[in-house]
């Protein structure tokens, strides 16, 4: 090609067009698999347990399908909303692009659950004749000509130029979130970001003094209304403190998730009392939660809790064993789930309590009585460490009971799991962020036969695809934001945000690992720590498969 004709652009033409057409097969296709599916997992008209257990296959697959389509419809609303507001250019236009044409493809392909795992259409009881649906011309269109190596090439030559720390696209939110997302960005930059990698190899704890400063900027009362000491803010506005948190280490943020955990129990279950006592505590950071849900040898099971709450007299008695409990020896109250029915063997025996504690000390982590302790070293996640915790005769006064009526804390706990996912799904949003943005820097940096990497094609693949990948997420994270927001059940919106943005997160970490080669594989690099922090995102808050499960039952139900 003569040097002064212009090169193509990668962009196709009547983008929106395309993309909002290829929507409507990718749902008739869902809509297929999902009856499909049901018809395999029901007994007469009811889905059956034990069936839907023995096809996980299958509902997980369709769990995935489902979690696809509705990320293109966010996609898509992005896309418009940013063209109405004049803001649609062409960085947002190759990332829209590629996603789709991905997206579409790993749909009619398969879709990648974790490195081992492919969602085939097959798995669902879809045949070839099925997928025709999706042989209509956008579809055809984004699948041969949107992710294509020209496409990812230009997205990467304008993240080189819009490096730096930024967020690559418009994010579509409204000027006071992004306002808000400056705030914390630079807080990130100067005061976590700098330091991280220390406190991660050392494996301290965050120093007191971040979370004194955070308490000041509103972080642990964000969400709590006005009228208990918080800041009375939006969901949205907590995804967007969350994500850049993370980006700095996602052990800074993660600290207010206990505090939101806390605070969403007692707002939705707690009494009046309870409300006016410990909300302001929690919104000031005058006392900071833990939560103290999980058991040994029970996981992701809670109804088979074992540890016991006795009531004698004015109090109740706690005799039992928890583990994975984060910032445990720091924490000054406990959300705790034990049973007070003793006759039970599930869920329905169940009651939350919020137990006070005395915050321990390096020398003496648990000096409360009739509590016990140890650390649970780990790969990753280290800020706030984890604790196995033991009860032993540990004493809860009978007014601390959540609610104030037994049997209900397991139906309190599953109102707070909208809130938690979309604060996961936030976090690993940071942690994806960290990870391009680490790698780009490499791949700009480091020289390879004369070249520095990022003139690599395949270097440059791996980078515009976490940026297009961790768009999704985010347009999927603050859908299920939006929708908490505006009093609508989001159960399934939040579960879809966390499965996908737990497994971008991993992806992007280890895709920036390999992009440092060698080096990324010595300690000395900050990629190696991103990389074991990124991990903890597919296991905690509902593993990924147990999160496929959930997301198969509410579209079967």
């Amino acid at each position: 090609m003569p040097k002064d004709t212009p090169m193509k652009s990668p962009i196709l033409d009547d983008l929106l067009t395309l993309t909002g057409a290829a929507i409507a097969p990718a749902e008739a296709l869902l809509a297929t698999a999902t009856d499909r599916v049901r018809a395999a997992v029901s007994d007469g008209d009811k889905v059956s347990g034990p069936k839907l257990e023995a096809e996980q296959s299958a509902a997980h697959a369709l769990a995935w399908l489902a979690t696809y389509v509705e990320a293109l419809r966010q996609m898509q609303a992005w896309a418009e909303r940013l063209t109405d507001a004049g803001r649609f250019g062409e960085m947002e236009a190759l990332i829209h692009q590629i996603a789709f044409g991905e997206y579409l493809w790993q749909i009619y392909g398969g879709i990648p659950m974790s490195q081992g795992e492919i969602a085939r259409p097959q798995d669902m009881g879809l045949t070839q004749d099925d997928q025709r649906v999706l042989m209509t011309e956008a579809v055809q269109r984004l699948t041969q000509a949107g992710n294509t190596p020209a496409a990812r090439t230009r997205l990467v030559a304008l993240m080189q130029d819009n490096a730096g720390h930024a967020t690559f696209g418009a994010s579509g939110l409204d000027d006071e979130l992004e306002m808000i997302r400056e705030q914390f960005r630079r807080y990130a930059d100067d005061k976590v970001a700098p330091f991280a990698h220390a406190w991660h190899l050392k494996d301290e704890l965050i120093p007191m003094e971040i979370i004194e400063e955070l308490a000041e900027m509103g972080v642990f009362g964000l969400t709590i209304p006005e009228d208990f000491g918080g800041l009375g803010m939006s969901k949205a506005s907590m995804v967007v403190v969350s994500e850049e948190l993370s980006r700095g280490y996602i052990g800074v943020g993660s600290l207010g998730t206990r505090s939101e955990i806390a605070a969403e129990l007692i707002l939705a279950g707690g009494t009046d009392d309870q409300k006016a006592h410990w909300l302001p505590k929690i919104a000031a950071a005058e006392v900071l939660p833990t939560a103290v849900f999980t058991e040994p040898n029970t996981g992701s099971d809670l109804g088979a809790l074992r540890t016991r709450a006795v009531r004698e007299g004015e109090d109740y008695t706690v005799t039992g064993n928890k583990t994975w409990i984060t910032h445990a020896a720091r924490a000054s109250v406990m959300t705790l789930l034990a049973r007070t029915d003793a006759d039970t063997t599930d869920h329905r025996g169940l009651s939350m309590f919020i137990a006070e504690k005395t915050p321990g000390t390096d020398d003496d982590p648990f000096p409360t009585p009739g509590m016990t302790g140890g650390e649970i070293e780990v790969l990753g996640y280290r800020g706030m460490k984890e604790y196995e915790l033991g009860f032993d005769g540990f004493k809860v006064p009978a007014e601390n009971l959540l609610g104030g009526v037994e049997g209900q804390g397991f139906k309190q706990l599953m109102k707070t799991f909208e809130a938690a996912r979309i604060q996961t799904a936030a976090r690993a949003i940071g942690v994806a962020q960290n990870a391009l943005e680490v790698g780009l820097q490499y791949a700009q940096d480091r020289k390879q036969f004369g070249n520095a990497l990022i003139a690599f094609p395949r270097v440059a693949g791996k980078l515009a695809m976490m940026a297009v990948e961790i768009m999704v997420a985010r347009q999927l994270t603050y859908f299920s934001a939006w929708e908490k927001d505006h009093d609508r059940r989001c159960d399934l919106e939040a579960g879809m945000a966390k499965l996908l943005g737990a497994r971008v997160a991993w992806a992007a970490a280890d895709n920036a690992l390999q992009i440092h080669g060698g080096n990324g594989f010595a300690l000395e690099y900050q990629i190696s720590r991103i990389l074991c922090d990124a991990r903890i995102l597919n296991i905690f808050e509902g593993a990924a498969e147990i999160q496929a499960q959930v997301i198969a039952r509410r579209l079967l139900g």
